[in-house]
């Protein structure tokens, strides 16, 4: 007979071991788990077996208490599995609504209006090719292997038989087959071993990049001003031992979402306001992002800030074109270094405090790079794998760069730049799409270094929808490409160390910018679904899982709280490169996208540890403050309506690149199931699910 269900054979007196359950339908959680009293425990010693029966009731608790923490596990689990269901009702929901809704990539929108359209589908019109081709063979494939037709090489024949229509299925199989084998196979193992061979230098380069993190953090290498000193600003102006004049620039473009924080967290930064000038750069096209710029830029002048706000008339080369024109204004002259920080980066009131020490005593530095960190990381599964990828570039690659090489890209954002590095570059050019590479690149081929600063961070926020994502991830990608066009010349001529002409044309543009995009797309996303079916061409199970598996594991290092998530990045990776393979080829051989610059979307979200410092900090005003205005209250109940009607249009799309490649996984992965390839079918299946869900818009911000 079973004991009672807390009376686990205990005396009376003590009702064994509490366990306080509640039930949160439909899961189960323990919110205590209390052990007896010790005395409860206590056996009398001069029982003979006293020690056993009380090591022995002990050892029963122990693992009856263990047996009912694993119950409620279960029961946890099974709540889980209850949950699949709805799940799954609302990922079928989800998808009726895109298709119904009908929108797609093909449709024109604020970025590509311009752009051939024999150029924009021709990419998709090869993927499709090869779907097609893919579906025929596989109808092909089927018959052949309910009809057991199995040809060596040495059955085959070259002509035709004169009866029978089985015949003539046999010979045309038989035909099938040695295409394959003399036309097909030879070309498609030859490009699978080049592939092979750029994923095994491209994995050794990341390997390497891990084991120089790993030495700075074991041998706890940091940069250290060579002054020595820390800006004091404690004491007032007259305290600071390094304290030059700054320029703070925040170029911005219709991000009514974001300039109100932005503005106010550069106005915060603790520097002396004779030595301090703000420039706003707004880009705008809309006139009421412009007035309400404008009136915040106006509001914190009012409090002290020594902030201005500046408009072009003629806006010229996008970002690029924006710096420029302010690094023209004849004050710029009095001032030594600039900061510069996007719409939506929110730098903390000792950013300048941590940096520009970097500077005193060490005329050789040109740039100080932050780090950025994310206020909307766990907002979404798009947002967390992208945390990951970001993660491992600062804590990887620029921190490694920045102390073995004192060269990296530039970011753009979040860094102070010595005026007189930028001026010996040649200043801001508008000639691509990713003007802070292109400075970086040229400040270092004129001899100056740059420093990454790992510990000091920039809050900003990653794009939480799909297509913000992948319009943003293009302009990464094709840029590189055309800046290396424009660049090779200049670094071969340049007086630079062999090494470090190497470094930058091998490793920084060729490998990590041009090799990487095309073995990731070429490998995983052609090759791989071909060679099912032309299997004489071998790809070996070590290159479609265990080196990626292993790759990936290092990626997730920098980002441990992600690590759950390391399936998800190496499927979402692989299906992000038909993007960047696309942007690749665009900016290589300057075709229509390639000088495409969409500004990338942003919701305008702040960190709670922001608003505690800014309220440290003092109390500063808020839009609104001020006396009530009815017209400025009429004009933002309009702005509300006709954002709640803009939030109306809000779409997610259908991406057909991406459809057309999972229906070409998923065809793969049918043809490997017939020849009993495991892991080639289960890595096929899986990532052409992952397609599936990016080329129906259901990863990341999702709208009604």
């Amino acid at each position: 007979m079973a004991p009672p269900l807390f009376n686990w054979g205990v005396k009376d007196s003590h009702r064994g071991t509490p366990v306080v359950v509640k039930m949160e339908n439909p899961n189960w959680s323990m919110v205590e788990l209390e052990g007896p009293e010790e005395e409860d425990l206590m056996i009398p010693t001069n029982s003979p077996s006293g020690v056993s029966r009380d090591k022995g009731k002990g050892r029963g608790k122990n693992a009856k208490q263990l047996t009912w923490v694993l119950l409620l596990k279960a029961h946890r689990a099974a709540g889980c599995l209850t949950s699949l269901a709805p799940a799954l009702w609302g990922l079928v929901a989800a998808v009726k609504r895109r298709v119904a809704a009908g929108k797609t990539d093909a449709d024109t929108d604020g970025g590509r209006e311009n752009e051939n359209p024999a150029v924009k589908t021709r990419f998709y019109s090869c993927i499709k090719l090869f779907l097609c081709l893919s579906i025929l063979l596989l109808c092909f494939e089927v018959a052949a292997y309910f009809e057991g037709w199995h040809f060596g090489a040495g059955r085959l024949q070259l002509w035709a038989p004169a009866f029978g229509v089985k015949d003539f299925f046999d010979w045309l199989y038989a035909q099938w087959v040695l295409v394959r084998v003399e036309y097909l196979s030879p070309p498609l193992q030859f490009l699978t071993n080049a592939c092979i061979v750029l994923f095994l230098i491209q994995s050794m380069d990341r390997l390497v990049l891990c084991f120089g993190c790993f030495w700075i953090r074991f041998k706890k290498i940091k940069p250290v001003p060579k002054g020595g000193g820390v800006v004091d600003l404690e004491s007032g102006e007259k305290g600071f031992s390094f304290a030059p004049m700054v320029l703070v620039q925040i170029p911005m473009c219709n991000e009514k979402e974001v300039y109100q924080q932005s503005i106010a967290a550069v106005c915060n930064l603790d520097w002396p306001k004779g030595k301090l000038l703000i420039q706003v750069l707004d880009d705008s096209d809309d006139p009421t992002t412009q007035t309400l710029i404008k009136e915040e830029v106006q509001k914190w002048q009012q409090e002290g800030a020594n902030i201005l706000y500046r408009h072009r008339v003629i806006r010229d080369g996008y970002k690029a074109g924006n710096l420029k024109s302010a690094m023209n204004c004849s004050y710029v002259k009095d001032y030594e270094f600039v900061a510069i920080f996007d719409a939506d980066f929110q730098p903390t009131p000792d950013f300048l405090k941590k940096t520009v020490p970097h500077f005193q005593e060490n005329d050789e530095l040109g740039l100080v790079q932050a780090r950025w960190s994310f206020v909307n990381r766990d907002e979404n599964l798009l947002t967390r794998l992208q945390n990951i990828n970001l993660s491992f570039h600062f804590e990887v690659e620029q921190q490694v760069n920045g102390i073995f090489l004192n060269f990296f890209g530039f970011n753009g954002t979040a860094g102070v730049w010595r005026i007189k590095a930028l001026e010996d570059a040649g200043g801001w050019l508008e000639r691509t799409t990713v003007e802070d590479m292109d400075i970086a690149v040229r400040a270092h081929l004129h001899g100056w270094k740059f420093v990454f600063l790992n510990d000091v961070e920039c809050q900003c926020e990653l794009p939480e929808s799909y297509e913000a994502y992948r319009k943003q991830q293009h302009r990464w990608h094709s840029g590189p490409m055309q800046l290396f066009r424009l660049c090779l010349p200049d670094i071969i001529r340049s007086k630079i160390s062999v090494w470090k002409k190497f470094n930058m044309i091998f490793l920084f543009f060729l490998l990590r910018k041009l090799i990487l995009p095309f073995y990731s797309f070429t490998l995983f996303c052609i090759i791989l679904p071909m060679t099912m079916f032309v299997p004489e061409a071998e790809l070996p199970a070590w290159v479609v899982c265990y080196i990626p598996a292993a790759m990936s594991f290092l990626n997730i290092l920098p980002a441990p709280r992600a690590f759950p998530f390391i399936v998800p990045y190496l499927l979402f990776e692989n299906t992000m490169s038909v993007t960047k393979f696309n942007a690749m080829i665009s900016g290589l051989f300057q075709l229509g996208s390639a000088y495409e610059w969409v500004v990338t979307k942003k919701s305008g979200r702040s960190s709670e540890g922001d608003l505690v410092s800014l309220i440290e900090k003092g109390p500063k005003h808020q839009r609104g403050s001020s006396a009530p205005n009815l017209e400025e209250m009429k004009e933002e109940l309009r702005r509300e309506e006709k954002k709640k009607a803009t939030k109306k249009k809000k779409h997610n799309r259908i991406y057909m690149k991406e459809l057309a490649l999972a229906f070409l996984l998923l065809t793969a992965s049918a043809r490997s199931l017939l020849s009993a390839q495991g892991i080639h079918f289960y890595f096929l299946l899986f990532q052409g699910i992952s397609f599936l869900l990016v080329g129906l818009d259901l990863i990341g911000e999702q709208v009604d």
